[in-house]
């Protein structure tokens, strides 16, 4: 049984469980300190391309934006990379390292809807993206020690 260090006043309830958003004990391993990097380096290059996306509808060229799509390529690759070696290493749940890989496959697809007619497709999955990736950057975070 956990005890509280000071009991709380007349008529506050109890805590049932301690609190378990402490520090950890140890500093993260490599893996996870590469897949937090990555991911938060996957988070800019995807604010650059929205940045960068304005140009396109205001007579800017393509070379940015084209730019910033190969480095996203490269980066999320080697996210998905990191997060596979979060696994091999440290074990836990499978699907980080696959969403990782999906988002990877799916800058892709973005490339590939890139041009004026496909932005459809671009613009929806620019979301989709961003918003996988900063779900895995939150969850390197703050489910990994």
């Amino acid at each position: 049984m956990i005890t509280e260090p000071h009991p709380p006043p007349p008529g506050e309830p109890r805590m049932s469980t301690p609190n378990r958003h402490v520090a950890p004990a140890s500093s993260p391993t490599a893996p996870v300190v590469a897949l937090r990097a990555l991911t938060v380096a996957s988070l800019v290059v995807l604010a650059w391309q929205f940045v960068t996306a304005a140009g396109l509808f205001t007579g800017g060229g393509v070379g940015p934006h084209g730019t910033g799509a190969i480095v996203l390529h490269v980066v999320t690759g080697l996210a998905a990379a990191a997060a596979l070696w979060v696994l091999l290493a440290r074990g836990g749940p499978w699907w980080p390292s696959a969403l990782a890989v999906v988002l990877f496959a799916f800058t892709f697809v973005q490339a590939w809807f890139g041009d004026f007619p496909g932005l459809v497709v671009h613009v929806p999955g620019a979301m989709a993206l961003t918003a996988g990736t900063a779900w895995l950057t939150a969850w390197s975070f703050l489910r990994l020690p």
